[in-house]
């Protein structure tokens, strides 16, 4: 792999990562940006004890634009797009409309009144992650040489993003599909550099801490120990890698993928792991694309999220991740054909998910379809 940084019209840092090591990544963005302008901060909420992040400038980003506008296609024929080579094999950049950013400005973290109204600026980084310059394939259409540059690139990411002082915690991410919310069409991803620990990583540590507390032993261990043995929910079983239903599924298809050795970020995977990680990936969302796909065209691509959780920063030297164990969530909102599963009263406002399809059958469903 070869990574060139550059920077774009408006400072925003952009990187390439080629296969190969003769490419050359000198063309210089000409477009006529003016700097970005962010306003991020986060606010504790003392109810739930988790932070929100406050960004109001993102109503103002691109959205559904058509391809031949697309900003995440190379610049060529004439029009100039966020990645000034006219092709790439995968890009990074630093997100125009950030969540989160290096750059926030705001008040000290302060209390104020008899509430605490804790406050910060929204230090942090948000990146968009091109998977390929194909602006009409996906993730499942990529060679597993290709998804092992985009995983090099999380990777990667994740070690860089790690070292910037605040950062907490480091989430790489897909998002596929309009009804997920998608405003770009090109097969992207993001990464989120966080200036706290997530709610969700905080009650996965807290139930290990108390499964250590119980039993000495680390509960992703035996969660993954007992899928295999039970084997009833388990989709796909590599040599290096587990993918399985979980047995308390929130989504209607829902498939969690563990390397079956415990580490704690993508930093610590072995070359073994990484090779076969490519091809038991691009296995699962060829499966999770043939759930729906009624009439065989293959144009009724499921909508979906791909979320890598990766230990805390500071649980312990990246690549060593403490209790908590690397993996992948992989889930779609679709629970049938023309029907999506909405998160509705008893979720959004109790947070008790209600799921239509067991997690066996949906296991069995995604054994029985086949690329």
């Amino acid at each position: 792999m070869k990574k060139t940084s550059t920077r774009m019209a408006d400072g925003r840092e952009l990187i390439y990562y080629d296969s190969r090591d003769d490419t050359v990544r000198d063309n210089p963005d000409l477009r006529p940006l003016d700097a970005t302008a962010t306003s991020s901060e986060i606010r504790y909420d003392p109810l739930l004890d988790e932070w929100v992040v406050i960004a109001s400038h993102r109503q103002g980003r691109i959205y559904h634009p058509p391809a031949d506008e697309c900003p995440l296609c190379p610049s060529r024929d004439g029009r100039l797009s966020e990645i000034p080579a006219p092709d790439y094999d995968v890009v990074v950049f630093e997100n125009r409309f950030p969540s989160l950013t290096t750059s926030a400005v705001g008040a000290p973290d302060t209390a104020t009144g008899t509430l605490p109204h804790h406050a910060r600026p929204g230090n942090g980084r948000c990146e968009v992650v091109c998977f390929t310059s194909d602006h009409d394939s996906s993730f499942a259409d990529l060679t597993p040489a290709q998804v092992g540059l985009v995983l090099e690139a999380w990777t990667d990411r994740t070690a860089e993003l790690s070292a910037i002082p605040g950062v907490e915690q480091v989430f790489c991410f897909e998002n596929r599909g309009e009804e997920i919310g998608v405003t770009l069409g090109h097969p992207h991803g993001q990464i989120y550099a966080y200036p706290f620990v997530t709610p969700r990583t905080e009650r996965m540590l807290a139930s290990s801490a108390a499964h250590r507390r119980r039993t000495g032993r680390n509960l992703f261990d035996d969660l993954l120990a007992a899928e295999r043995a039970e084997g009833d929910r388990v989709v796909v079983a590599g040599e290096h890698w587990t993918a399985f239903v979980p047995y308390a599924a929130h989504w209607p298809y829902e498939v969690h993928l563990y390397p079956n050795r415990r580490v704690g970020d993508l930093l610590a995977l072995n070359d073994a792991e990484r090779a076969e990680f490519c091809t038991v990936y691009l296995d699962l969302l060829r499966r999770f694309d043939l759930l729906f796909d009624a009439d065989g065209t293959g144009t009724n691509k499921t909508p979906y999220i791909a979320a890598w959780h990766q230990a805390p920063v500071r649980s312990g030297l990246p690549g060593t991740g403490g209790e908590l164990a690397l993996h992948m969530e992989l889930f779609t909102i679709r629970r049938t054909v023309g029907k999506l599963k909405f998160l509705a009263g008893s979720e959004s406002g109790m947070d008790v998910f209600i799921n239509d399809v067991s997690p066996e059958m949906a296991a069995k469903r995604l054994r029985e379809v086949s690329s």
